[in-house]
Formats: C-alpha cells, structure tokens, sequence
C-alpha cells in the first residue's frame, strides 16, 4: 500500500496512491488504523483525485516525533573529517545507534519551499530513508520491533552547517542547525511493497541527491550498519513507541555535502543558495525536490550574563 496526502479545500486529506490518482480516506480515519487493517475500502471517504509527485504534495502521514539517527559508517567519517580533520570513526559509534530528536513540526512535503534558516551561510542537505512507526510499544526487542513499522518514506535532513558547529561545541545535541525543515515524502511505502529489495533485514534500495540538474551522489540503503528492526528496539527501550513516530536512517554514502567536504578538503560543491532545487530518488519510494527560498529575519539574542568566572 501507498499512502499519500494533498491539501484539499485547506484541509490535510490522506489517501491511497495507485499510480496517478489518490482515493482519499475519510476525513475521520486514522491512517495508522487504515495501514493496521490492510483494507483501505472500509475507511473510503469515495473520492479520487489526481496524484502528482512532482507536484507540491504534503506529508504524506501525520508525524509525532521525529529521532534522527547516524548509521552510515562512510557518512560518518567524511562528516567527521570535515569537522575535525580525522575520518577516525570513534568506537562508540560502534557499540549502539545514536540518534538526536529534531522539530516534528517543522516536517514538510515535497515539492515545498525550504527557507533559508535565519542566519545561516552554509546550508546543506542530507539524504535518508525514515521508518514510521505504526503501532506503539514499549521496551520492544529486536524479533518484536518490525511489527511495529507502518512504512518507510525518504527523509531529508536539512541542516545548518555553520550553525551546527557553533552549537555542538557546547556538548549538546544540535538544535537551531537541525530544525528549520525536514522533508518527508512523497509517499509511505508499505513494507510489503519492498519485499523484492529485502536482504537479512536491510533493504536493497538505490538512493541519489542531484542539486539543480548535478548529481552530488548515492548509495544503497543496505549499507545501513543497523537494520531498522534494531533502530526501533534502541529508541524503544525503556521507552514507548507510538503512532507517527519517525526514525531516520541517517544519511547515506555520499548523501550530503558536508561529507564531500571532509573528503576533498574543500567546500566543492559549495553549500546551498537560493533559488538551488534538492532533488532525491529513492527505489521503490519515489522521488523528493524542494527549493530553498530567502528566510525569516535574525533577530539576535545577547549573549549570556556572566555571572560567575571559572578559575
């Protein structure tokens, strides 16, 4: 099953994609009940409509959190090489998923302009798949976890590079770099529906980004070091899981800039303009685009009152 949703009469409507038309649902139904049922039929409001990917399409179901994890070994070390200068990847990185929460309410569709975040010069994209979490549960292993999966949509992780790094030097997670937008789109794609792709619980799934008509790069999603399965039982322990819930793969070999940076040792491709169109493909999902577009003004905060100084 597809799912799909476009703004209709300015109401957020949810649907079932078949090729080029969207049967909508009910305005009443719950979409993660729909997907529970696998029988679309019973919840059909009775309408079709025209489905256009390329169009501008909204998210394609209702979102409640959204964990952003890193597990990409080649991402993560031309990332760090251009950060700090070393493609070393640290052990931890190993021993467990990490992840950080980014702004649920800053999720956007495709084919939706991307501001430029207030006072940001170097912005970038990331490439990623997200799993969507369709029944809640808590404390979930591994053999549990994949019960749990709605579907899988791509993800790009927008990201303000040089605002990020100010932020993470003081130990934290990145806040203002991370939260002014996150494409999700433009369908939810049962798992079902990828089953061909499936090898010991990663899926086989070509993955590019194109920046206006130039392709940056690609992978395939099965270079993942974690399977979704155990992305979902890490977020999941000690912790609930619920409807609406997404978790980004992380962004792919080559899926960004920054990591091309780390290593050419330049910023070639430069970072992100106005006008500049993202484009990415992921097999068996579809295809994503957005245009960045001038931003909202800086308004300054002060820097902290000092109040104590460390001897």
């Amino acid at each position: 099953m597809r799912i799909g949703s476009l703004l209709v009469d300015g109401v957020r409507r949810y649907g079932v994609v078949n090729g080029d038309r969207i049967d909508l649902l009910a305005e009443s139904a719950d979409v993660f009940e729909v997907l529970a049922t696998k029988d679309p039929g019973g919840f059909s409001a009775g309408r079709q409509l025209p489905w256009n990917a390329n169009a501008s399409v909204a998210v394609p179901v209702p979102v409640a959190s959204i964990r952003d994890f890193i597990t990409f070994e080649q991402h993560t070390a031309g990332s760090l090489r251009s950060v700090t200068g070393s493609g070393e990847v640290p052990d931890a990185w190993y021993e467990a998923p990490a992840f950080y929460f980014t702004n649920p309410h800053a999720a956007i569709g495709s084919g939706m302009p991307v501001p430029m975040p207030p006072g940001c010069e170097v912005l970038d994209f990331e490439l990623e798949v997200a799993v969507v979490i369709g029944k809640a549960g808590f404390n979930l292993s591994v053999a549990e976890a994949f019960d749990h999966v709605a579907g899988f949509t791509i993800l790009n992780d927008w990201s303000a590079r040089d605002l990020q790094s100010r932020e993470m030097r003081v130990g934290l997670g990145p806040a203002k770099g991370k939260d002014s937008a996150t494409t999700l789109g433009p369908l939810l794609v049962t798992p079902d529906e990828l089953v061909d792709h499936e090898r010991d619980g990663r899926y086989d799934l070509a993955m590019e980004v194109f920046v206006n008509d130039s392709r940056i790069g690609g992978d395939t999603l099965a270079n993942m070091s974690w399977t979704f399965a155990e992305l979902i039982a890490y977020a999941s322990r000690g912790t609930w899981v619920h409807p609406g819930d997404v978790l980004g793969s992380g962004t792919c070999g080559g899926g960004c800039l920054a990591e091309l940076w780390g290593w050419r040792g330049e910023r070639q491709p430069p970072p992100l303009r106005i006008d500049d169109t993202v484009t990415m493909t992921v097999e068996g999902i579809g295809t994503i685009h957005n245009t960045v577009i001038a931003g909202p003004p800086l308004h300054t905060v002060p820097p902290a009152r000092r109040l104590h100084q460390a001897e």
